[in-house]
């Protein structure tokens, strides 16, 4: 990156923002760079470099973007290299097991050859040989091999049994481990339960005291460590570094890991350990913020920035790129039903239940926006083999995304946007962004029944509601939707609904953040779509409905 001189020379403060990704469809990280750097703020947006990169610097309107390689060498928990008296005779971990299994059969298949060798030599004219030669004298070798063959495996399979129990959250040992460190260490005790949160730390560090921040803007619970630590340093130095912290979601709300039952223990206690060095927190939904400040008995319930979409006009880099035609790309005419959904597939996002319906709706199409790389392309693939199994594969179309600018107009072709997702703690906490985009496309929504995306729509009577996972519930709603959409589109006639739930409003609330933390006063401006400061100097927030 440039040196810290066009930022100084301007007079414009530095904001340094930090996030686990390659930003590449992440929309609100992307649309608070451009933003911030919109304000006049001078940006530099680090995130992290990966398979998918194609570079690792670009631009973002006028905020810099730089990927960094983060090393993962810390990130296995040092079970995977340590021997146990759970199973004392396991094989150490690493390629011990996988090496004798290996030698054993070679040994074996040697045997194997001398065999075979003299039975070939006795069949072409060697029959002078005794018999013994071909396999008597090799039988203690064989049982030797035999029984050592059978060893090699049972301690292989002790290896297997082990490290399958190491990460059983209902083991009595994995569950007395992760008690101990967290009563011994309290939030420290990431330190122990996942040492790889140090591999973004090891990164990201240099960089950022090379820049100089005047704020660092911390997205999400990996990098709150990586800007706590880099405020601490900065004000050894004597500079004012302001940190502001991004919380997505509820980090306890997260699902674990299958294969790391101390990963989710660590992130909890990570974030315990650093949001108090946050000057200022950022979240996503009032439910949110409410919990954020009971959970971790903050002095100031945090503010409130919704993921809100873009609705004016584009950036001027990229005035010129058209929209996508939803239904051209789905082959399909404006009298064809088409149900949409824009975001990650996995299981808990329930978009099973639109393929698995389709039968029940006959004539209605399904289009899923979505990743195309990865996990999520495998699971999108299954969703289209079942489509297939279900003899409606002509009517599931998987689409990529959209810049994010361009997601309402693309997505307003539709007839209905659906978010089916399951109940989990974080899933009942926010208007998630597609919600948003599905609003400012105006269309009649069907979302499944978690709170706070369900009471709004009963509230609006911008769409129905339906139980999550169940299959008929969701074939009523769909139904209902689509038989009168003109009656829930009429919601988004109400001049109050959709103000605040535009990403411009958002951003005139972040960009008070900013300037209240650092003490800058804001360039006049008259842009109405912005809200009004509230009162000590403290943003209004958007409210939700």
């Amino acid at each position: 990156m440039t040196s810290d001189h066009s930022a100084r020379a301007t007079g414009r403060g530095r904001v340094v923002m930090l996030v686990d990704n390659g930003v590449h469809g992440d929309s609100r990280v992307q649309k608070t760079a451009r933003s911030a750097a919109e304000a006049g703020w001078d940006v530099v947006l680090l995130g992290v470099l990966g398979g998918q990169s194609e570079t690792d610097q670009w631009q973002i309107g006028e905020a810099r973007v730089k990927l960094l390689p983060v090393g993962r060498g810390l990130g296995r928990h040092p079970t995977v290299f340590q021997r146990s008296l759970r199973r004392p005779l396991a094989y150490p971990p690493g390629f011990h097991a996988a090496y004798r299994i290996q030698k054993v059969r070679a040994w074996q298949a040697a045997m194997h050859e001398r065999r075979t060798a003299w039975e070939v030599a006795r069949a072409t004219g060697g029959g002078r040989l005794p018999a013994m030669f071909g396999g008597t004298l090799q039988l203690p070798a064989r049982l030797t091999a035999k029984a050592l063959a059978r060893w090699v495996r049972f301690r292989a399979g002790e290896l297997h049994r082990l490290q399958r129990n190491q990460q059983d959250p209902n083991t009595l040992l994995t569950r007395l481990s992760v008690a101990f460190w967290r009563k011994l260490l309290g939030s420290r005790s990431w330190r122990r339960l996942d040492r790889g949160l140090w591999d973004y730390e090891l990164a990201f560090r240099n960089v950022i005291d090379e820049l100089k921040p005047d704020l660092i803007h911390a997205h999400d619970f990996r990098m709150i460590g990586v800007g706590a630590r880099a405020v601490l340093r900065a004000r050894a130095q004597g500079r004012p570094t302001r940190l502001v912290w991004d919380a997505h979601e509820f980090v306890a709300g997260v699902s674990g890991r299958e294969d790391n039952v101390r990963w989710l223990p660590a992130q909890v206690a990570h974030v315990e350990e650093y949001i108090r060095h946050a000057d200022a927190v950022v979240t996503v939904s009032d439910t949110l913020a409410e919990l954020l400040q009971q959970t971790h008995r903050l002095p100031a319930r945090p503010y409130v920035v919704l993921n809100a979409p873009v609705v004016g006009p584009p950036p001027a880099d990229e005035a010129d790129l058209a929209t996508p035609d939803l239904r051209g790309l789905c082959g399909i005419g404006p009298e064809t039903p088409l149900l949409v959904y824009s975001g990650a597939v996995n299981a808990s996002r329930g978009v099973d239940i639109m393929v698995e319906s389709l039968p029940d709706l006959p004539g209605v199409h399904v289009a899923l926006v979505t990743l195309t790389s990865g996990s999520a392309n495998e699971a999108s693939d299954q969703l289209r083999a079942r489509a297939v199994e279900l003899g409606v594969g002509d009517r599931v179309h998987v689409l990529p995304y959209v810049r994010y600018w361009q997601v309402p107009a693309f997505l307003s072709a539709a007839d209905a946007g659906v978010i089916p997702i399951h109940h989990k703690p974080n899933h009942e906490l926010a208007l998630i962004t597609k919600y948003l985009e599905y609003s400012h496309a105006r269309l009649p929504i069907v979302v499944s029944d978690v709170r706070t995306m369900a009471d709004t729509t009963r509230s609006t009577g911008q769409g129905e509601v339906f139980r999550a996972q169940d299959r008929a519930d969701y074939v009523r709603a769909v139904r209902a939707v689509l038989a009168d959409p003109d009656r829930y589109r009429a919601a988004y006639d109400r001049p109050d609904l959709l103000v605040n739930w535009t990403w411009e409003a958002q951003a005139r609330v972040l960009d008070d953040v900013y300037r209240t933390l650092t003490g800058r006063t804001r360039p006049t401006r008259t842009d109405s779509t912005w809200a009004d400061a509230g009162a000590e100097g403290r943003p209004r927030v958007a409210e939700t409905v």
